[in-house]
């Protein structure tokens, strides 16, 4: 793996959300701060809305670790394509409740059960939604009514709806005014600036021990940030493939040629089959990216190409060490 050619302790561009590489860009500092009052405020929803790869998960996973779990109870859904009654059960399940051979009605009373409960042991519970773009009208009106369940003037529960752009028009509906009228604050997470970019590159390659080895041009940020549009996912598929493409070529600069180079592989294979001009090629890419489906392809395909990579990687490096030379491959064996 590249992280041993240029002597890094760990993966800087993994594309798994990990808030142990949280940046806190204006706009992410922003979307947290919102986060945070609402945990302050005990009450009502708050919204986050964000292109997918904005970094919305991130956000949520950091706030999950600086939750006192002696004071506040979080459960966090992430399917969220389920009906109104599955979505139900499914609260019931995140915040550790059987919900064998249960209605609708023993499931409601069993969750207010639950909520009471908390109240003695000076805790309250916090539901987390995230991809809440997926939910339905009726799905969200039940979040409403959860909201609903108070002791005295206490409300119970408080819930986040995290998601993708989508979730504001969803929640412009005409049978959403009651919920709307709940919404303690509300935020869309937008991307980064080019200069915030280049911070953000910097920032996890010094996470994982980066002494400027290797070492990047400007024009290199620059093609960084034309691609990527300052979307935290772009950047990671990027820079992870720019950095293996370098270690297997022994470089220790990063120019904007390397960048380009790698960038237009990216938008090859997210414009496969597509017989389009290079300018189409362009915007499925942008397209694909936004919509998040080929993107998840391509994150598959990324990884699979780096575990040849480094496999082969591994065999040059060990190659080099024994001073072995290659024997060249038998074409009627291989």
């Amino acid at each position: 793996m590249y992280e041993t050619f240029f002597g890094l302790s760990g993966k800087p561009f993994q594309l798994n959300p990990d808030p142990a590489f949280f940046y806190g860009s204006r706009g992410h500092k922003r979307a947290f701060a919102y986060l945070q009052y609402g945990v302050h405020q005990g009450e009502g929803f708050i919204i986050i809305t964000g292109e997918v790869g904005a970094g919305k998960t991130t956000l949520v996973r950091s706030l999950l670790e600086q939750i006192d779990p002696s004071r506040l109870v979080a459960a966090q859904l992430v399917t969220t394509q389920l009906d109104a009654e599955d979505l139900l059960r499914a609260v019931a399940l995140a915040f550790g409740l059987s919900t064998k051979a249960m209605d609708k009605a023993q499931l409601l009373a069993e969750l207010e059960a639950f909520l009471v409960s908390l109240v003695p042991q000076g805790k309250r519970a916090l539901l987390i939604v995230d991809e809440a773009q997926n939910l339905s009208g009726r799905a969200i009106e039940e979040l409403r009514m959860l909201s609903n369940f108070q002791l005295g003037s206490q409300g119970l529960l408080q819930s986040f709806l995290v998601g993708q752009p989508e979730l504001r028009q969803l929640m412009q509906g005409p049978d959403l005014q009651q919920l709307r009228q709940r919404v303690t604050a509300s935020y869309h997470l937008g991307p980064m600036d080019r200069g915030e970019t280049q911070e953000y590159v910097e920032h996890r390659l010094r996470h994982v021990g980066w002494s400027n080895l290797p070492q990047f041009s400007p024009g290199a940020f620059d093609a960084i940030y034309t691609f990527s549009a300052g979307i935290p996912r772009r950047i990671n598929t990027l820079c992870n493939r720019v950095l293996l493409a370098a270690a297997l070529s022994e470089e220790h600069d990063i120019t904007a040629p390397n960048v380009d180079a790698t960038a237009d592989e990216i938008r090859l294979e997210l414009s496969e089959g597509s017989s389009g001009p290079a300018t189409g090629a362009v915007n499925a890419d942008i397209r694909d990216f936004e919509e998040g489906e080929p993107a998840v392809g391509l994150e598959q395909r990324v990884v699979r190409l780096e575990r040849a990579m480094t496999a082969t990687l591994d065999l040059l490096q060990q190659m080099r060490r024994s001073q072995t030379p290659l024997k060249p491959l038998d074409p009627l064996n291989n």
